[in-house]
């Protein structure tokens, strides 16, 4: 792993409202959870800082509501930032603040140096296109032009994550779920993105469907040694799969550290709570 992050955030905010002077005075003191009572406006991220490392998991747990999908919406221009620094080392060497980008940049981003599995296929998919094609259609974004090499690519990816090629040109629509989150992850892998963002992708599975995609997340990221960003209520898929975790609750960090080290010693109440709920 390098010593220099190759993703940096500073001081992510993301809120749902305009703010008053009853919450922006005294946040901590004022709030019910991340929400004003006065003004209604909900702080799903609050001073979120975060740093990524090459060829590192890092994982991202809390509940429901806590901001921890918010984030990486944020992260890959879903949402907009309300304010914030966004650090990529692959853009401009790391110097420019990427949500202060044109949309243009962002989308270059977003084909070239990002990649995203949502917990919800449908968000990331066409489903009424072939699984070649919603390869394909990424590859395009990012300026490929060459139909035969974008047909290997595409093969390639959809075999490595155990798409039979008889059903390459079939559409999602017609996959059970797993299969749709495999076809995601080719996807987003299709123009080799230094970062992968992965957000809730087990969610709804069957057990073993759910252990059959960690095991492609993990073996993809042994092989391509991607840095990833892996969100999930469920702690045993943060233990199975990060180096490091962040804890969010109410738009904040809780805590953070290996993942081993909060497994083992959690510090936080909350945190205490989620490691016993899997003992």
């Amino acid at each position: 792993m390098s010593e220099q992050p190759i993703f940096q955030v500073k001081h992510l905010y993301k809120q749902f409202g305009p703010g008053c002077d009853f919450c922006r005075d005294e946040q901590s003191q004022t709030l019910q959870g991340n929400y004003c009572p006065k003004c209604k406006t909900v702080y799903a991220c609050n001073d979120i800082n975060i740093e990524l490392y090459e060829g590192e998991i890092l994982g991202v747990v809390g509940e429901s509501g806590s901001g921890k999908s918010t984030l990486v919406q944020c992260l890959y221009f879903d949402q907009q930032a309300t304010s914030g620094q966004y650090l990529l080392a692959r853009h401009k060497e790391g110097k420019k603040n990427v949500f202060e980008e044109t949309d243009q940049q962002k989308r270059m981003i977003r084909n070239t140096i990002l990649g995203m599995v949502y917990q919800n296929p449908y968000l990331g998919l066409k489903m009424n296109f072939s699984s070649i094609s919603n390869i394909a259609e990424k590859l395009i974004a990012a300026n490929h032009q060459n139909v035969e090499q974008m047909t290997t690519i595409g093969k390639n990816l959809l075999n490595k994550v155990n798409i039979a090629e008889y059903r390459m040109k079939e559409c999602p629509k017609n996959f059970s779920g797993g299969m749709q989150q495999r076809v995601q992850i080719a996807k987003a892998l299709s123009n080799n993105p230094p970062i992968l963002l992965l957000d809730e992708v087990t969610t709804g599975l069957d057990l073993s469907v759910q252990a059959n995609v960690l095991d492609l997340i993990k073996q993809i990221q042994r092989e391509s040694k991607v840095s990833m960003i892996v969100v999930s209520h469920d702690l045993s898929v943060i233990k199975m799969l990060a180096d490091r975790t962040i804890v969010m609750l109410n738009g904040k960090i809780v805590e953070s550290g290996l993942t081993d080290q909060i497994m083992e010693d959690p510090q936080h109440p909350y945190t205490q709570q989620l490691v016993y709920s899997l003992l």
